[in-house]
């Protein structure tokens, strides 16, 4: 999505400098304006290769977000049916959940509602998260291994992070369309 706006971005700039019509019109240069057009170049093949690899690890990168007390984290989304209810219901409310601290090693909290699930027995790690039994959304710091559903992993924290972050009480989550 930043790669999208970027790319509008430098876009409108091209346009403008070229189609100034000024009473001082600024002289673009064939070396700028070659410049510019390999910036805009640079920028769609990243884009183009975000979304292949988006698409080649079967992975949702975009669309919903996750709040911890607050605290913004980011995920890589997968890519299957469960993400895609949430995505659904997050876009008519942000999907606010009272989550408890069970065993040391997860925070597990309800949707209020069953979704759709795949549930296959997994080996969960710090960052996980899962569905469990169709309603409950668990977030991990530790390990377990049930049948789950993936629904994501967070990204940018560390296993010693995630357990300071989860493992001193009760959170709050909130998951909504970004």
């Amino acid at each position: 999505m930043s790669m999208l706006k970027e790319l509008l971005s430098v876009a409108l700039i091209i346009f403008s400098l070229a189609s100034c019509k000024s009473e001082n019109p600024k002289n673009v240069s064939k070396s700028e304006m070659s410049a510019l057009t390999t910036q805009v170049q640079e920028i769609i093949t990243a884009a183009a290769t975000e979304t292949q690899t988006a698409a080649d690890t079967g992975k949702e990168t975009t669309m919903l977000g996750l709040e911890i007390n607050g605290t913004p984290v980011s995920v890589e989304w997968e890519n299957n049916e469960s993400v895609q209810a949430l995505r659904e219901l997050a876009a008519q409310e942000p999907i606010v959940i009272q989550m408890s601290m069970y065993g040391g090693f997860e925070q597990v909290g309800s949707l209020g509602r069953s979704i759709v699930r795949n549930d296959v027995q997994t080996t969960a790690s710090a960052g996980d998260i899962v569905l469990y039994s169709g309603s409950n959304i668990v977030i991990f710091y530790g390990s377990n291994s049930w049948s789950y559903t993936r629904l994501g992993h967070i990204t940018d924290k560390t296993a010693n992070e995630l357990s300071e972050l989860l493992g001193n009480g009760d959170v709050t989550i909130a998951i909504s369309v970004i």
